[in-house]
C-alpha cells in the first residue's frame, strides 16, 4: 500500500506499541496516537485503518472507539490487537502468537481488500444509480457459521452463536468439507473433539484452496499456532460466550464482503438482481418470465416452474435458502424470492419428470445442509411443481402452481 492509499493510525498508550515496527518494514505509513486522543485523530487524519490494543486499559475506550469507527464510510477496518476483553461488533481480533507478529500484514491485507470492494461498490452506485438492497441490515443478519467439533464444548457454542447467526453443525471433518461445497459459509469455529493431525490436515487442505483461504476460522484449540497460510484464521480460548462474542467481528467482516460482491452482480446486472439473494428481482423475474412463457408456447419446448415454500418463517432462513438455490440451479434457469417468503425457480427446456428430477436433487442438498439456530432442520422447503400446458398464460400458470403450492403444504 502507497501513500497515497491512506495511512495506519496506531492506538496504544505504549509508545511504541510492539507491532509498529512490523508495519514500518511492510511499507505501511504510520502514525502513533494515544487513547486520549484517539478520537480526534481518526476525524482528523482520516485513516485507512485503525490497529488498537485490546488490553484492560482499552476497556471501555475501544466501545466509544469503534462506534466512531463504525459510522464512517467506506468501510473503515478496526484490528484489535491481544484482545483480553469482549470486543465491540467491528473490531476484529488478531492475537500474537509467540511473540510474533508476521500473520498481522496478512490480516491487515485482508480488510484492506473489504474497503477496497466498498470503496468500488460506492462509486459504481454513484455512477449507476441502483438500489442497494439490503444495505442497511446488519451483515450478521444473513451470516452463515460452520460450526465443527463434537466436545462438551459444542452444544454451548452452538447456542452462543446461534442467538446472532444461522449455525450450520458438522460433526466431522467430512461432514464439513460437504458443507462447505454447497453453502455460501461466512466463518468456521472449529470446536474440541478432534486430533492435533486432523486438525492440521484439515487447515492445510483450507489454505490450499482459495475458495477457503481467506474464510473466517475460529480455532478454539489451546496451543494451536496458526501457521497456516490463512490470514483470517485467529485462536480464541475461554467460555462459550466470549468465543462467540470476539468471533463474530471477523465473520461480520466476511459476510460484509459477501453482500458487497453481491452487490456488484448486482449493478453489472443492472439491477435486476438481489444483492440479499443472488435471484432476480420480482420485477426483473415477472418480466423474464413472461417472457419465456411466450417463446415456449411459440416454438412448442417444455417450461416448468419449481417453488419452495421454506418451514422457518424467518427472512434469514428464507434468504439463506433462496441463496442456496441461486448457488445449485442451472445457469439456463432464474428465479426470484417472494414476499411472502417462497422461491420460485424456473426450469426452462423441461417437461414434468425432468423437473421432478431437478427439484428433488435441489431439495435434497437443502434438507442435508440447512439449519437453524438450535440446529435442528427448520430451512426444509415444501416443493411444488406446475408445467406449462399449451392453453396457459403465465398468470394461469403461476396460479395453478400456487393451488398446487397450497396442496403441498397442507
Amino acid at each position: 500500500m502507497s501513500q497515497q492509499q491512506g495511512l495506519i493510525l496506531v492506538v496504544s498508550d505504549d509508545r511504541p506499541p510492539a507491532f509498529a515496527a512490523v508495519l514500518g518494514e511492510a511499507m505501511f505509513p504510520v502514525i502513533e496516537t494515544s487513547w486520549a486522543e484517539a478520537s480526534t485523530a481518526v476525524m482528523q487524519l482520516h485513516p485507512t485503518v485503525v490497529i488498537a490494543t485490546a488490553d484492560d486499559r482499552a476497556d471501555g475506550k475501544l466501545d466509544a472507539l469503534a462506534g466512531q469507527i463504525n459510522a464512517i464510510q467506506p468501510y473503515l477496518p478496526l484490528l484489535a490487537i491481544d484482545p483480553k476483553i469482549v470486543l465491540p461488533g467491528n473490531a476484529i481480533p488478531f492475537s500474537q502468537v509467540r511473540r510474533k507478529w508476521d500473520r498481522l500484514t496478512p490480516r491487515l491485507r485482508a480488510a484492506l481488500r473489504v474497503r477496497t470492494l466498498h470503496t468500488t461498490v460506492l462509486r459504481r452506485l454513484s455512477d449507476q444509480p441502483v438500489k442497494a438492497a439490503g444495505a442497511e441490515i446488519d451483515p450478521l443478519h444473513d451470516a452463515t457459521v460452520l460450526l465443527v467439533g463434537r466436545g462438551g464444548t459444542y452444544p454451548a457454542l452452538s447456542v452462543a452463536l446461534g442467538e446472532r447467526v444461522g449455525v450450520v453443525g458438522a460433526l466431522s471433518i467430512e461432514a464439513a468439507a460437504r458443507h462447505l461445497n454447497t453453502r455460501d459459509i461466512d466463518g468456521i469455529v472449529l470446536g474440541e473433539g478432534f486430533t492435533d493431525r486432523v486438525v492440521d490436515a484439515f487447515l492445510t487442505v483450507l489454505s490450499e484452496d482459495p475458495r477457503f483461504r481467506n474464510l473466517p476460522i475460529v480455532a478454539t484449540l489451546a496451543g494451536l499456532v496458526p501457521s497456516y497460510d490463512l490470514p483470517n484464521l485467529e485462536v480464541i480460548s475461554g467460555d462459550p460466550a466470549y468465543i462467540a462474542a470476539n468471533a463474530l467481528p471477523l465473520i461480520r467482516q466476511r459476510a460484509f464482503e459477501a453482500h458487497l460482491s453481491r452487490t456488484l452482480r448486482s449493478i453489472d446486472a443492472g439491477g435486476l438482481l438481489d444483492p440479499l439473494t443472488g435471484l432476480l428481482t420480482a420485477d426483473a423475474f415477472e418480466r423474464d418470465f413472461a417472457t419465456a412463457v411466450r417463446q415456449t408456447l411459440a416454438n412448442g419446448s417444455g417450461l416448468s416452474v419449481a417453488r419452495f415454500a421454506f418451514g422457518a418463517a424467518n427472512s434469514r432462513a428464507q434468504r439463506d435458502g433462496a441463496r442456496l438455490l441461486s448457488r445449485l440451479m442451472r445457469q439456463m434457469d432464474f428465479g426470484t424470492l417472494y414476499a411472502d417468503g417462497s422461491a420460485l425457480v424456473v426450469l426452462t427446456e423441461t417437461d414434468l419428470r425432468t423437473a421432478h428430477v431437478i427439484a428433488r436433487r435441489l431439495s435434497s442438498v437443502m434438507r442435508h445442509t440447512a439449519y437453524d439456530s438450535k440446529d435442528r432442520r427448520g430451512n426444509e422447503p415444501t416443493v411444488s411443481i406446475a408445467t406449462l400446458e399449451p392453453s396457459d398464460t403465465a398468470q394461469s400458470l403461476l396460479a395453478r402452481l400456487n393451488d398446487e403450492g397450497r396442496r403441498a403444504a397442507s
